[in-house]
This record gives structure tokens, C-alpha cells and sequence, in this order.
């Protein structure tokens, strides 16, 4: 062979990163078995098919060595490190000897791909692979030179869709592989299959999901399947890659594969190599008889086999029968089971409910897996993760209501009046500020209604400004078991980051800490304003927000009173009347409360000019009751003038201007009591004579609403009178808790909302999905309108650093939950997304549902009852950082928690056992008693033991038999948030469903596995996000373990830390 000696000394000279592989190998000459000389060490550079032999790294190349015509022989024994290259050509054969084993494996592959043999295979491969495009193409490109009246009638390319269940998967198969060829003899393969997809469209390979690695076997079963989602675009054309990789260490091969180009192969320098892959079209999968697919795996150059891939296509509704032939859990043979799906369980989905669904959760990622029970059969899971809307949509609900509130409020401020130079400057002070946090609203409203992406907030936007309403990381994870012998389950935990004001931060804590500093300040302050404590002005809230309820309703009722009258029609007249005083008595009990009196005075004091005038005889309410009943005409009645500025204010004037709503409601009754008694007796007179009968009751219509007319404009304007002074009333006393702690007042209810935002969004997604859930479950639905809903947070929060304020934050959030009702209500449109109505301290959530899921409702719930709910909240810390604070800090914080809310555990147990009978609990095998259950979870509490998980596990047990909906916390909801979810599933497999002891450990790490996650991207992957998430939050944190060396070095590290603490919160 010619070549030139100059080209080839560059070429050998190149720096290292030029070629394919290089390293020191001991090379000698064999003739037969012997050696010509003893081996040398020489430093081996192989760049295509040419091996360089140099004496060391800087020196030229003494030797090439082509390798063209030749074949690698690897000896098989597990000590020795050398190889063979023999040549066709009878040239003596070339002894190479490495370092190690993993070394010469490495060159033997590197050597092998390198032949020229193997090059030429690997272009008639490639030649292949492009003329199969071409083919594709060619109908494409064809159409270019058609008519265009011949282009229309071809339309689009048309493809054929798969047929499938609805909200099922479109295509769902198992793999498994036989026969798999390694490197060398001895080598035992950890192998995994990536699964990528070829769209017929597009032409465009997209890495999709990959398996778990199953190590120790030429034969494995993988316990990961493969499913494609309903919104996937999978076609019969479609085609599907399998690429099957040897992992030499499994830590390295947990690395995402789609950090790596689509058209690149991964190195085999990167912790795992290439053995081989294989395509097939989607349609032969389906069409096939056996519903099988047995194809072979082959070298990237198409020459080489190095086994066998079984592809089992998974049908909806299908069930293997019979046992399992055998478990093992050696390594060795890693028989493992195939994966298959389950049946639908019945009344857990149905087309019916698919709309309202599909409204609230988008974008689901679903896994599939078969575990053996303990009575050699096998289970099957579909395990999904989903995104909900109302992680935008709640936010957006609510923030617009807040936008409402204000507004009304700052106008109730500016119509209060005259008031004191004092008074108005400090009400001026508060409508300016109350003004900009208005504004700050309306912003933030505008700036997510421009949102577009993903519909969920991921860990890295936590401390964005424009995102902190929105929840972080809110997820549905649901697990779906159907097992041979018991009954389909469904498993529904919300993993959410904990609710918390992260833009704000805590460097003061968190909103249990600052709401009580500040309560304690705002009663030192009582010299610039009047101190009403925080029940006071919620029920001035409450007072507010009656009025602007049942104001409208009485006025609405009053003239449907009056045109029942105008018809003259005896009953309507009777049910409006009805209508009307109900609701007019609601009206005059919600003022019935001292504080409405005290703030009519304290506001007169803040007029200019008043005078206080003393009653010479008091009367109590007891009398005015009295005169209620007694008074019967709008003449007795006296109306009183608004409240006088520069006048004698009587204390008395409050109690007979609210007396004159009943009283006015009295003479209205009487008056149609009267009409209805005359007409009665009109009809008894037509009966004996029906002519002058006929002449009264042309006349009744006309008499009859003049004189209503009278009294119910009386009637208005009574309820016109107080609710102009209560008005005023209220919002004076809104004025002073406002004025009291400016601007901190504000920020602390800015910090509120934005917690609450958080923390409600996850609740309306709980709610929904547990309703949808168990329509056809009548002992939930009777314990959902009879006692309540039971919401249990599981927190993972440690009581160190910025995570304490956390946890503090997210313990007001949840607590505030509690003024939260749902009504379910049927859905008059194709928008399903509930409606949220109400107020600070009082929301209802409605829930819309499809006619035929709300006929299914039991008619307490069908006619409006609003729905309890009952959040409770239990915390334990497990990161590094706890245990910090355990040793050197304090967990105080969490310890309370979790003993106020063990208590209303049991109120909620107390009451459920009260009201619901036993045998709407479900059952499950060898089911505990709540109450020792209870019992157990008190005692744990008041242990008081360092990172006792058993607190977790217990009140995730009672949650699960009360019917109450989970939820999973921590900073960001993702490793910590993931290690617990997959531990209970496997938990819950093990203690509800059989699952083998000794297939416990690997159900984890499969669902564990981030090789099986599927293809998402880095913004859609709730558990990637930023790297640096993962870091302390605080810089000073030093090893640890460095500081048990010395108990100086221990002393030292907490001064240090201590002293970084104070120069960063100073």
C-alpha cells in the first residue's frame, strides 16, 4: 500500500483530542504462540483504521499498523489483560497488553469497530438508511409537479390512527431482550433500552423514554414499560427506535440521555456502550397476529447480531392468566415480568367525565409496571404525573377578587366624610397606600394573563415577582393498581412546593411569626388610633360583606312582593312575603352586635364638633323587641336624620334606627295578612253571589298594591338608613386597623394572600380530583355534605434557616384554608373551570360538573349545601438541615404544628364518628382501628424523637381511611417531595397489595429512576429545574464531617456560623 510517510508523521502528532482512542499498551510480534521478543511498552494512538505504536507521548510514530483484513482475539479469562490482532494477509500477529481489564475491554471494541471491514459495513448501513428516506420522500416530492387540482384532491398526507379506549393510552408495550452479546465472555451486562421515535411527517428522530437498567444478565426482562399519552401523535407508519446500552457503572448510567444531540451516539467513555439497536413501524406491532414483535439487534455498521429484542404490544383491558411460573430476585437471571395494563376500574373513569377532566389536568406523563405479590401472581401499575390549570387559573380567580375588594373598600374610606384634621390626614395616609398596593395587583394581574408555556411553575421561578401567587411544582401523582384478587385501586397525592412568600424571603421569618409580632405591637400604638382586636374587624369584615349580600336580595324581593300584588295572586304574594321576611331578618341580626353601636360612636368622636349625650333612662334590645311585635302602621314610625356633625348625638338614636327595619317588615306583614283575609272572604261572598263578585275583583289588583306600595318604599328606606351608618361604621373600624400598623399592615396582608394563593390552588385541584374519583362512592358522598372533607399536608420542611420561615408561612396558608367552602353546581357551558366567589376571611369555590356526573350527586349537595373543609397539617423534617437544628438549634416550631393539628385530627375523627356509620370507611386487608391508629400518632408526637417519619406514615394511613385527600410538601416539591411519593407507593403496595418482600428495593428504584422519566425537557421537568436548588441554602455550612475531628474545630465552626448568621440578617 503507498502512502506518505510526512502525512501520516503529522497525523500521529495531532493533539490527543483528535483521535478515537489512545493509551500505553506492551506490544510485541507472535509467530505461532510464541513471542519474537519480550513486550514493550509503547504509547498507541488509533485514529480510523490506523494504529500509531509510538515510545512515548512526545516522540514520533515508530510504527502503523493497518488494521484492514484482521480480527480481534480477546482471551476470556477474568485476569487476563491482552489481545490478539490476527491478519488475513499471514503477517505475524500483533500481541497487545493493557493495564487493567476494564483497559483492554475497552481497546478490544475500539479495535474491532476500527476494521476496515467494520467501516465498510457501517457506510452499506448508512447507504440503507438513506435510500429508505429517499423512498419516503419521493411521493413529497412528487406532488411538486402535479396540477394543482391534482395537489387538492390529494389533500394532506393521511395517516392511520390507532384505536383506543378514550383517555387511554394510544400504544402501550413491554420489552425484553435474549441473547445479548458483550464484549467479552465474562462480562456481565447492565443493560438498559432507549426508546426514541421516528414521526412519518417530519422524518425526525426524538428520544422518548428509556427502561431501568437491569444488571448481571444476557437475558433481561425489563419491569418498565412504554406508553404513549392520548395527545401523542402516533401513527401505524410511525416508527420506533430501540437502542439497547450496556451501563458499566449504574450510578453513571442514571445520567440523562437527552443531554446529548439527537444525531450523536453516546460515547462509551461516559460510563456505558453501545451494543446495539433495532426499528420498527407502530402498525406491524398492532397488525401482528401474536401481538408481538421478536427482532434483532444489531451493531451501528448493520453486520454484526448481538441479539434479540421481544416487543409485547400491552391491550387495554387485557389480563394474563395464570401464576407466575417462578420469582427470583438473584441478579444473576434477573427474572423479571413483563409489563402489563390493567382494566379500567369500574366507576373510576368513564367518558362522561373526560371534559370536566381534561379542563383541570394537562400534559400527563404515565409509566407502566408489573411487580409480583407474595402469592406468586402479578400486579399491574400505571403510575402518572400531570399538570393542573388552576396552578394559573386559581391566582387569577382570586387576585381579581382581591382587585374587587379593595376598590370597594378604599371607596367606603373616602365616603365616610367629614372627619378631624387627625382623623382625615390618617385616612388620606391609608387611601394612598392602599392605593399603591392596589395598583401592585392590577399589576401582576396583567402580567399573568400574558403567561404563556407550561401551566405550572417551576422551582426556578420561585422568587420571580410576577409568579410568587402561582404555586410551585403543583402535580397530580397518581397511582393506579389493579392485583388479581383484590379489588382496582386509585392512589391520589398532590405533591405541591410549599406555599411561601419566596420574593418576599425570611429574613424575619415567616407570616406565624410577624402576625403575632405585629398583633403585639398594634397595642402599644392606641395613642395615634383606636386598638380593635383581630376579632373585631373580621366581624366588621363579616358585617361589610352581609350588607352587600342580602341589600340587593331584599330590595329584589320587595318588588317582586309589589308585581305579586299587581297580579293579585294570593300564593305568589305568600311565598314573596316569605322570601322577603327571611331574608330582611337575616339583615336586622347581622347588626345586632355591640361593636356596630361602639363604632357609630367612636366615629362620631372623630367628626369635628361633637357632643356625646347621655340617655337619662337606657333601654335595652329586650324592649325594643317588644315594641316590634306592637307596632302595625308606617304613621308611628319616625324617621331619623343622618348622622349630625356639629350636633347632640344620642347613644339611643343606633337602636331605633335598626328597630325601624323590623318594625317596617311588621306593618308589611300585617297589611298582607289583611288583604289576604279580605279576599278570602270575597270568594266565600262570590260563592253566593258570583256577579258582584266579579266587579270586587277588577278593582282587588289595583287596591291591593297601592297599598303595599307605601310600606315597602318605607321598608327601603329604613334598610336605606342603616345601611349607610353601618357602612360607615365598619369602615371606620377597617380605617383604624389599617392605620395601626402602616405600611406593615399591608405587606403582612400582601404576604397572606400570596401564601393563601398558593395554598388554595392545590386545594381545588385535591377537591376536584377526589370528587371525580368517587362519584360513584354514595358513603363518601354522604360524609362530604354531612361532615366535611379532610385535607391532610404532609410538610418535609427542616426548622433551620430560610426553611423555618418557610414552614410558617405554609402553616398560616394552610390554616386559612379553613374559611374555604366548595359548592358543586352543574355546569351551563363547556367551561369547567370552577368559579370562586366571596371575600377575605370567606370564599365559596364552585365546582362545575357535566349533567350526567351531577344527577350522580346526592340531593343535599345537588341543591347547594356548602362543603366543609377540614386542612390539616403535619411536619417533619429530613434534610441535612434538620438535623443541624435538632442538634444545635431548635424544633419547636414543628413540634407545636404538629400538635395543633393532631387536635383537630381528632375533632374531625370525633365528629365523623358522630355522624357517618362504620361501613363507609374503606377496607383494606387487615385494616387498623382508627382510634389506635390515633393513639399511635399522639404518642409519636409526643415523643418528641428526631426525624420521626413515622408521624408522616401514620397520618397518611388515617387520611387514606377517612377519604381525605393528600398532599406532599417541601421547599421546591421535587427530590425530597419524590423520595417520600415513591416510598409510600411502594409501602402501600406492600401493606394493601401483596407485593413481593423481596421486590420491594427494586419497585423503588425503578419508580425512582430518572432513565425512566420519559423525554421532557428541561422547563417541563418539575424534578430538574436549576442545579443549584439542590445546594444549602446558606453559604456557611462546612463539611461536617470534618468537624468531628476535633471538638475545637466544633467550637470554632459555631462561633464562625453564628457569626455570618448575624452579619447577614443585621
Amino acid at each position: 500500500m503507498r502512502f506518505n510517510a510526512k502525512d501520516l508523521a503529522l497525523l500521529a502528532k495531532r493533539p490527543s483530542g483528535c483521535f478515537d482512542k489512545e493509551g500505553k499498551l506492551k506490544i510485541c510480534r507472535l509467530v505461532g504462540d510464541e513471542k519474537l521478543i519480550e513486550p514493550r511498552e509503547r504509547w498507541c494512538r488509533l485514529k480510523g483504521n490506523l494504529l500509531f505504536l509510538m515510545k512515548n507521548k512526545s516522540s514520533e510514530a515508530s510504527e502503523v499498523v493497518i488494521l484492514e483484513r484482521c480480527w480481534v482475539v480477546e482471551f476470556r479469562s477474568k485476569t487476563d489483560v491482552s489481545i490478539i490482532l490476527k491478519f488475513q494477509s499471514g503477517e505475524p500477529d500483533l500481541y497487545l497488553e493493557a493495564a487493567s481489564k476494564p483497559d483492554c475491554e475497552a481497546w478490544a471494541v475500539a479495535l474491532g469497530e476500527a476494521n476496515s471491514e467494520g467501516l465498510r459495513n457501517k457506510i452499506q448501513q448508512l447507504r440503507r438508511l438513506i435510500m429508505e428516506i429517499k423512498e419516503e420522500r419521493a411521493s413529497d416530492e412528487a406532488r411538486q409537479f402535479l396540477p394543482s387540482s391534482q395537489v387538492d384532491s390529494l389533500g394532506e398526507p393521511q395517516f392511520t390512527s390507532i384505536q383506543r379506549i378514550a383517555n387511554e393510552p394510544k400504544l402501550e408495550f413491554s420489552l425484553a431482550c435474549k441473547g445479548l452479546v458483550a464484549a467479552t465472555r465474562d462480562r456481565k451486562l447492565n443493560t438498559f433500552i432507549q426508546v426514541s421515535v421516528v414521526h412519518p411527517a417530519e422524518h425526525i428522530l426524538t428520544r422518548y423514554s428509556s427502561t431501568e437498567i437491569v444488571e448481571g444478565t444476557r437475558d433481561p426482562l425489563f419491569l418498565t414499560g412504554v406508553t404513549f399519552p392520548p395527545e401523542y401523535p402516533i401513527y401505524e407508519e410511525t416508527k420506533i427506535k430501540l437502542t439497547v446500552y450496556d451501563v458499566k457503572d449504574k450510578s453513571q448510567g442514571t445520567v440523562r440521555t437527552s443531554v446529548l444531540p439527537d444525531h450523536k451516539e453516546p460515547r462509551a467513555d461516559v460510563g456505558r456502550s453501545f451494543l446495539g439497536c433495532t426499528t420498527f413501524r407502530v402498525g406491524d406491532l398492532v397488525k401482528s397476529k401474536e401481538q408481538q414483535l421478536t427482532l434483532t439487534l444489531r451493531t451501528s455498521d448493520g453486520g454484526k447480531t448481538v441479539g434479540t429484542i421481544e416487543v409485547n404490544l400491552v391491550k387495554m383491558g387485557e389480563f394474563e392468566d395464570g401464576e407466575m411460573g417462578h420469582i427470583t430476585t438473584d441478579a444473576q437471571d434477573q427474572k423479571c415480568a413483563l409489563v402489563r395494563e390493567c382494566t379500567t376500574p369500574e366507576g373510576l373513569s368513564g367518558k362522561d367525565n373526560l371534559p370536566s377532566l381534561n379542563a383541570v389536568l394537562k400534559n400527563p406523563i404515565c409509566k407502566l409496571y408489573r411487580f409480583p405479590t407474595s402469592d406468586n401472581k402479578w400486579m399491574r401499575i400505571r403510575e402518572q404525573m400531570a399538570e393542573t390549570t388552576l396552578s394559573f387559573h386559581v391566582p387569577k380567580e382570586l387576585i381579581n377578587l382581591h382587585i374587587k375588594e379593595d376598590m370597594r373598600r378604599n371607596q367606603e374610606l373616602k365616603d365616610l366624610g367629614e372627619l378631624a384634621p387627625h382623623w382625615d390626614n390618617m385616612r388620606k395616609s391609608v387611601i394612598a397606600h392602599c392605593d399603591q398596593m392596589l395598583s401592585m395587583y392590577q399589576d401582576t394581574l396583567a402580567e399573568l394573563g400574558k403567561h404563556t408555556g407550561s401551566s405550572f411553575k417551576s422551582s426556578c421561578s420561585k422568587g420571580e415577582k410576577t409568579l410568587e401567587f402561582i404555586p410551585i411544582n403543583l402535580h397530580l401523582q397518581r397511582m393506579h393498581v389493579h392485583s388479581p384478587r383484590l379489588k382496582d385501586a386509585l392512589y391520589d397525592v398532590i405533591t405541591v412546593g410549599a406555599p411561601a412568600a419566596h420574593f418576599q424571603g425570611f429574613k424575619n421569618g415567616g407570616l406565624r411569626k410577624l402576625l403575632s409580632k405585629f398583633e403585639a405591637e398594634r397595642r402599644n400604638t392606641g395613642y395615634q388610633c383606636i386598638y380593635y382586636s383581630p376579632e373585631n374587624t373580621a366581624k366588621a369584615k363579616e358585617v361589610l360583606s352581609n350588607i352587600n349580600h342580602l341589600q340587593p336580595l331584599i330590595s329584589s324581593h320587595a318588588d317582586l312582593l309589589l308585581n305579586s300584588a299587581s297580579q293579585h295572586s294570593p300564593d305568589s304574594l305568600k311565598n314573596s312575603l316569605k322570601m322577603l321576611s327571611e331574608k330582611t331578618e337575616l339583615f336586622v341580626h347581622a347588626f345586632k352586635d355591640q361593636l356596630v353601636r361602639s363604632a357609630l360612636l367612636a366615629l362620631y368622636t372623630a367628626r369635628p364638633g361633637c357632643v356625646i349625650k347621655k340617655p337619662a333612662v337606657p333601654r335595652n334590645s329586650a324592649e325594643e323587641g317588644d315594641d316590634l311585635k306592637h307596632q302595625d302602621h308606617p304613621s308611628q314610625i319616625k324617621r331619623q336624620d343622618s348622622i349630625p356633625h356639629h350636633s347632640e348625638y344620642d347613644e339611643e338614636e343606633w337602636d331605633r334606627v335598626w328597630a325601624n327595619v323590623g318594625k317596617s317588615l311588621n306593618c308589611v306583614i300585617a297589611m298582607v295578612d289583611r288583604l289576604l283575609e279580605k279576599d278570602s272572604s270575597k270568594i266565600k261572598e262570590g260563592e253566593n253571589d258570583p256577579s258582584a263578585a266579579d266587579c270586587k275583583v277588577l278593582h282587588a289588583g289595583g287596591d291591593w298594591y297601592e297599598q303595599l306600595y307605601p310600606l315597602v318604599i318605607t321598608l327601603k328606606d329604613c334598610m336605606g338608613e342603616v345601611v349607610t351608618r353601618a357602612k360607615q361604621s365598619m369602615a371606620f373600624v377597617l380605617l383604624q386597623e389599617l392605620a395601626c400598623g402602616l405600611p406593615q399592615c399591608l405587606m403582612l396582608t400582601l404576604r397572606r394572600d400570596i401564601v393563601f394563593s398558593q395554598a388554595l390552588a392545590g386545594l381545588v385541584c385535591g377537591f376536584i380530583i377526589k370528587l371525580h374519583t368517587s362519584l360513584h362512592d354514595q358513603g363518601f358522598l354522604q360524609q362530604l355534605h354531612t361532615v366535611g372533607l379532610l385535607v391532610q399536608y404532609e410538610g418535609l420542611l427542616s426548622t433551620y434557616s430560610e426553611e423555618a420561615g418557610m414552614l410558617e408561612d405554609m402553616a398560616v396558608g394552610i390554616s386559612d384554608l379553613q374559611k374555604v367552602m366548595f359548592k358543586v353546581i352543574e355546569a351551563k357551558s363547556e367551561d369547567f373551570l370552577p368559579i370562586i366567589t366571596g371575600r377575605r376571611e370567606h370564599y365559596v369555590i364552585e365546582v362545575q360538573l357535566p349533567a350526567k356526573m351531577f344527577e350522580l350527586l346526592p340531593q343535599e349537595i345537588k341543591e347547594g349545601k356548602l362543603l366543609r373543609m377540614y386542612p390539616v397539617l403535619f411536619n417533619v423534617g429530613i434534610n441535612e438541615q434538620q438535623t443541624l437544628a435538632e442538634r444545635f438549634g431548635d424544633t419547636t416550631l414543628q413540634e407545636n404544628i404538629n400538635q395543633e393539628n393532631l387536635e383537630l385530627l381528632k375533632e374531625y375523627y370525633n365528629l365523623f364518628t358522630e355522624k357517618m356509620p362504620p361501613d363507609c370507611l374503606p377496607h383494606f386487608q387487615e385494616q387498623n382501628d382508627l382510634k389506635g391508629l390515633l393513639e399511635n400518632l399522639h404518642q409519636n408526637i409526643q415523643a418528641k424523637r428526631r426525624k420521626n417519619v413515622e408521624i408522616m406514615w401514620l397520618a397518611a394511613t388515617i387520611c387514606r381511611k377517612l377519604n381525605g385527600v393528600r398532599f406532599t410538601c417541601c421547599k421546591s416539591a421535587k427530590d425530597r417531595t419524590s423520595m417520600s411519593v415513591t416510598l409510600e407507593q411502594c409501602s402501600i403496595l406492600r401493606d394493601e397489595h401483596q407485593l413481593h418482600k423481596d421486590f420491594f428495593i427494586r419497585a423503588l428504584d425503578c419508580m425512582r429512576s430518572r432513565q425512566t422519566q420519559g423525554a421532557l425537557n428541561e422547563s417541563d421537568d418539575p424534578e430538574t429545574g436549576c442545579l443549584t436548588d439542590n445546594k444549602p441554602t446558606s453559604r456557611h455550612f462546612y463539611p461536617v464531617a470534618l468537624l468531628l475531628v476535633s471538638s475545637h474545630l466544633l467550637v470554632v465552626w459555631l462561633i464562625l456560623s453564628l457569626a455570618l448568621l448575624l452579619a447577614k440578617y443585621q
